[in-house]
């Protein structure tokens, strides 16, 4: 007698799953959203970058990210890129600083 009371107030306070999923759908949309707004068009662009940092080589002429407009006179292997500024003025920059190539130089004919 005491028993079927309870268990039925017990059963009736939980939802079905489909009300569970309903309720996490604001949610996946949400992410799925930001996937193809923000993350997806974010990684396009990095892996654009890290092309167009892989494919520099003497010659080159860049801008970096504090704005220094210079001709790329030795690339290293360290990271590293030496960077002509003015005539016989030459700085080191992070390879990765570079964040556009305003003239591409053609490679050498072998």
């Amino acid at each position: 007698m005491f028993v079927s009371p309870a268990f039925a107030q017990a059963a009736a306070g939980q939802p079905s799953a489909g009300a569970a999923f309903a309720q996490f759908l604001p949610i996946i949309l949400i992410f799925v959203i930001f996937y193809f707004l923000l993350i997806r068009p974010q990684q396009k662009k990095m892996k654009e970058h890290r092309a167009m940092v892989e494919a520099l080589r003497r010659g080159d002429q860049v801008i970096t990210s504090g704005g220094i407009v210079g001709k790329v006179s030795k690339v290293q292997e360290d990271g590293m890129i030496e960077v002509e500024i003015a005539d016989g003025v030459k700085v080191k920059v992070v390879r990765h600083t570079i964040t556009q190539v305003l003239n591409k130089t053609e490679p050498a004919a072998s």
